[in-house]
């Protein structure tokens, strides 16, 4: 198998989560690093045996041995960089959001149709195998028609006012946290699950910490728990701990999903039930393995992931026996390797339909976290 030649633009959380996903895909060359960060760049360098390491991310695009890029750094940065790589005719698969905003994710969209680019998105949520599975139970009419779609995304990452990342800081997160953060992927999910498109939203969001103590280094993401609270800077926070969401569909169903980043106990609770007019189903991304199923008319039941189990479109997304789980690590791998087959193959990002999210999932999400965003502030339902 001739090896892609790939680089990874930043060192925190995700580049790692990144790089470790590449090493379990085969297939891949991971020849350079960059990161602005030098000392946990280095460190994840040498951790990884990735040859190359710099701290300018341009010399990324200016590496003509560079095939695919990975951009993984905080979310200001997301808008050049994705640029400069589709520019640089570069393959890039970008963290969300795409961009800070839609007009920024617009100019991405009209760019790739000038430029021969496959592009990607890290909604990696989708390639769960019960996901996978579940997606074909509604594909195949398994369920119905879509009453409703409700859950929630809840974390406590950030549940008292010592607690502190960039992600708080709007100039490098942008003007949305807990909705562009992780109600992103909630509604990316529901969008991908129902083949159905997000049609108008209903938004209440709130700060419950309006100042937080900023301390005076750096707190990775996720990280700030495992650190004794420190004596910082008393900053305002422009950005929402949390929120409730109504949706209506274009299908016509109902929908409603509250995020938070402020509830304790609650790591990673990514929660979705799917009500149709023949079952329901409902699936916790902390027991990713079970599906459950129900039913008016006879026992509920739960479907736990087992290849042989699985319909026929989902199976090749669970590279484990039955009772062996797959995870968190499992749905990066799993979407990269579909990117990275796409361009083994030699497929058209612009005539090839893709089976995994693009620049295009990124940009919708971007307009409907700003359509919440301006509900919030008018009080009213926002048409997308």
């Amino acid at each position: 198998m001739k090896k892609i030649k790939t680089a990874i633009i930043g060192s925190g959380f995700m580049g790692g989560a990144h790089l470790e996903a590449l090493q379990r895909i085969g297939g891949v060359d991971v020849i350079m690093l960059s990161s602005d960060d030098t000392r946990n760049g280095k460190l994840l360098a040498d951790k990884f045996s990735v040859e190359s390491f710099t701290s300018n991310w341009k010399d990324v695009i200016n590496n003509p041995d560079v095939e695919v890029i990975h951009n993984c750094t905080p979310n200001h940065l997301h808008f050049e960089i994705n640029k400069e790589a589709i520019l640089n005719n570069k393959h890039i698969i970008s963290e969300k959001p795409l961009t800070i905003n839609s007009v920024q994710s617009t100019e991405l969209i009209k760019l790739l149709k000038k430029h021969n680019v496959v592009n990607a998105i890290n909604f990696n949520y989708r390639f769960y195998p019960i996901i996978q599975h579940a997606k074909s139970m509604i594909a195949n009419n398994d369920v119905g028609d879509i009453y409703l779609i409700h859950g929630n995304y809840l974390q406590d990452w950030l549940y008292y006012k010592t607690d502190y990342n960039w992600r708080l800081e709007s100039e490098l997160g942008g003007h949305s946290r807990a909705i562009a953060d992780i109600g992103s992927h909630w509604c990316d999910m529901v969008q991908f699950l129902s083949g159905s498109k997000i049609k108008s939203v209903f938004a209440d969001l709130v700060t419950i910490h309006k100042t937080r103590l900023k301390p005076s280094e750096s707190v990775e993401t996720f990280k700030g728990k495992e650190k004794n609270a420190s004596i910082g800077t008393d900053v305002q926070i422009k950005t929402e701990d949390a929120g409730t969401v109504l949706i209506h569909f274009e299908n016509g169903a109902r929908g409603v999903f509250t995020v938070s980043q402020v509830s304790a106990g609650r790591k990673n609770h990514f929660w979705i039930e799917v009500d149709g007019s023949k079952k329901s189903f409902a699936w916790n991304q902390e027991n990713p393995n079970e599906l459950w199923i129900g039913y008016r008319e006879k026992p509920n039941e739960i479907l736990i992931k087992d290849p042989s189990l699985l319909n026929e479109e989902a199976r090749k997304y669970a590279a484990y026996p039955g009772g062996h789980p797959e995870g968190y690590p499992d749905g990066p791998k799993n979407l990269f390797a579909s990117v990275y087959n796409f361009i083994r193959e030699g497929k058209n990002p612009k005539s090839d339909k893709p089976d995994f999210p693009t620049f295009l999932d990124g940009h919708i999400e971007n307009v409907i976290v700003e359509a919440i965003l301006k509900s919030n502030n008018q009080k009213k339902w926002i048409n997308i």
